[in-house]
C-alpha cells in the first residue's frame, strides 16, 4: 500500500489540532512550524479536510483551523479516503478479469488479506489514539 504525502501531512496536521483543541482554532503556519509541512501544501490538505468534514476553518484575525468532529471518531482509514490515499497495492486485487495470470495465481489471495489487514488497522485507529501515542512511550522490540 502506497501512502501519498498528502496523507502523510493530513494526519500530522490533524494530530497537531487533536494536540491544541483546548487552544481553538488553530493556524496553518502554526501547523506547518511545529509538524514541518509546507505551509502553501498544508493549505491544500487542509482545505480538502474541510471539504471532507473533517476540519473546521475560521477566516479572519483570530481565525484558523479546528477539528469539526471528536478526535477519536476521525480514523486513518477516513483521512485516507478524504486524501485519495486509498490505492491498491495490486491492481489484481480490484480487476482480476484484467489478469492473465488470475485463475492460476497463488498470490492474490495473500495480497487481499494484507489489504485487509492493514484497512482494518486503519479503520480501527484514531487521531486521538495517535496523540496518545506521544504521551505514552512506544516499547522497544524485542530482537
Amino acid at each position: 500500500m502506497h501512502i501519498p504525502v498528502q496523507v502523510d501531512y493530513g494526519v500530522r496536521a490533524l494530530v497537531d489540532l487533536a494536540e491544541h483543541e483546548r487552544e481553538g482554532t488553530v493556524r496553518a503556519s502554526d501547523i506547518a512550524r511545529r509538524k514541518g509541512i509546507p505551509e502553501p501544501y498544508l493549505a491544500r490538505v487542509l482545505l480538502t479536510l474541510q471539504n471532507s468534514g473533517v476540519v473546521k476553518s475560521q477566516r479572519g484575525p483570530s481565525g484558523g483551523h479546528s477539528l469539526a468532529m471528536d478526535a477519536a471518531k476521525i480514523s486513518m482509514a477516513t483521512v485516507m479516503d478524504s486524501l485519495g490515499g486509498t490505492r491498491l497495492m495490486v491492481n489484481c486485487l480490484e480487476h482480476a478479469d484484467l489478469c492473465d495470470l488470475a485463475p492460476e495465481c497463488t498470490q492474490r489471495d495473500i495480497w487481499q488479506e494484507v489489504e485487509e489487514a492493514v484497512m482494518n488497522i486503519l479503520r480501527s485507529t484514531s487521531i486521538a489514539d495517535l496523540v496518545n501515542r506521544l504521551s505514552s512511550p512506544v516499547p522497544a522490540l524485542a530482537g
